[in-house]
């Protein structure tokens, strides 16, 4: 697709992320930064989870699209509140419709539409915009040699009111979501998420995940359940879990080790445990690792023979991106303090703040940046109503084009 400049007849791609505006060259003028964000969203994709939950059925004015730009619109620039949105919005109504919003904002419409529109909309939006991740992302490399694809999974616990947020009962006194998290390492992109109450425990999710054979599946002490793990293991996935320190076992032979390299022992066992043994019939690899900057010692169960004691070792040691992932997203998006109280309203609420994340994602492996996505969303959070080239903003760079111009006017005087 090209449009053709009237002024100097050149044809010119549309691309309207990547477009330069130079001095003399104003290709961006009327294009916010917010606009030009949202057209790394796949349209046609959004349109596709729209109709396949009803969500525009008999809605006239404020769409699903309009909900999802007024509740990103928030998530990139901090707001706490519905009548935060609704003020920041409202005092830019002259610029609403150039971010794409068709309908009238005000906290009612949108609380209303956080409480009624289908939240697996924006799940199945947000999977979709995770399997776009994934591909710009599948040639991240580690720190060290790995050809597999290794997840993290791991949950976050956010505390609720019990008094406002009555269905997700947690304690006597106390109310709290779970959001259980498996985290693509290469890139650390989430590709599993659910949403629970806080008194599912997190060994029960390994029931309704996906394991796909020849990756590795890192996990902390709370997910050792060895029936679950030999299920994991018949079906060709590895995992690497903490071992507990009551753990009864029969070492079978003892593999040769380096110990300069923190490995105190590497070890083919069979479990002797009464229901252990019943639960986990094969042979498992048990490796010692001292970590020098800690100054502790780790014990890493695994399915995974042909590794290096050593990787097993720094797989583990990735698994703490999965926590830092749940860090960022609890200081920089809102997910803490919600604008609804209903199980709908949490879960579009949690849903389209991880679509926001994986979209800053998107745009810096697209737009090849070298910040960080929390530079980016603070840069964004604060040049949202500008109308500067997103590339240029995201890397302050000053661009100029030259371009020839063939003054064909005749004169008019001589």
């Amino acid at each position: 697709m090209a449009f053709t400049d009237l002024k100097i007849g050149l044809k010119i791609p549309y691309i309207p992320s990547l477009l330069p505006c130079g001095r003399g060259f104003q290709m961006h003028s009327g294009q916010l930064v917010f606009s030009q964000v949202m057209t790394h969203i796949p349209m046609p994709t959004f349109r596709t989870c729209v109709r396949r939950y009803r969500g525009n059925y008999k809605i006239k004015r404020f769409t699903c699209l309009d909900q999802f730009l007024c509740m990103a619109f928030a998530q990139m620039t901090f707001r706490e509140s519905l009548s935060d949105i609704e003020s920041c919005l409202r005092a830019q109504r002259t610029k609403l419709y150039h971010m794409g919003i068709r309908g009238n904002v005000s906290r009612n419409t949108l609380a209303n539409a956080n409480r009624v529109r289908d939240w697996r909309i924006y799940a199945d939006f947000a999977q979709s915009l995770i399997q776009t991740a994934r591909v710009l992302y599948i040639n991240e490399s580690f720190d060290f040699e790995l050809e597999n694809t290794a997840y993290a999974l791991d949950s976050s616990t956010i505390d609720l009111c019990l008094n406002i947020f009555p269905w997700a009962h947690f304690r006597k006194t106390k109310a709290a979501i779970k959001l259980h998290t498996l985290l693509d390492l290469r890139g650390n992109i989430p590709t599993f998420i659910q949403i629970t109450d806080g008194k599912l425990h997190d060994v029960n999710i390994l029931d309704i995940l996906v394991h796909e054979p020849g990756s590795f599946y890192i996990m902390d002490r709370g997910y050792l359940d060895f029936s679950r793990l030999f299920t994991m293991h018949q079906e060709a996935a590895f995992f690497v879990i903490r071992a507990k320190s009551n753990l009864k076992f029969r070492r079978l032979y003892s593999h040769p080790i380096d110990q300069s390299t923190g490995v105190k022992c590497d070890q083919t066992i069979k479990l002797t445990g009464f229901y252990t043994a019943k639960d986990f019939p094969e042979k498992l690899r048990r490796i010692k690792y001292y970590d020098s900057k800690s100054k502790r010692n780790f014990v890493f169960l695994t399915n995974n023979f042909s590794l290096p004691a050593k990787t097993i070792a720094e797989l583990y040691r990735c698994r703490w991106q999965v926590e830092l992932f749940f860090k960022w997203i609890k200081q920089h998006l809102r997910i803490k303090a919600f604008f609804g109280t209903s199980v709908n309203a949490v879960k579009t609420q949690v849903w389209i703040a991880v679509s926001v994340y994986v979209l800053v994602a998107i745009i810096k492996k697209r737009l090849k940046l070298d910040i960080s996505l929390y530079t980016i969303l603070q840069i964004l959070s604060v040049t949202v109503f500008n109308k500067t080239p997103l590339y240029q903003l995201l890397t302050d760079s000053d661009y100029t084009m030259e371009c020839p111009v063939n003054d064909n006017q005749l004169k008019l005087f001589d």
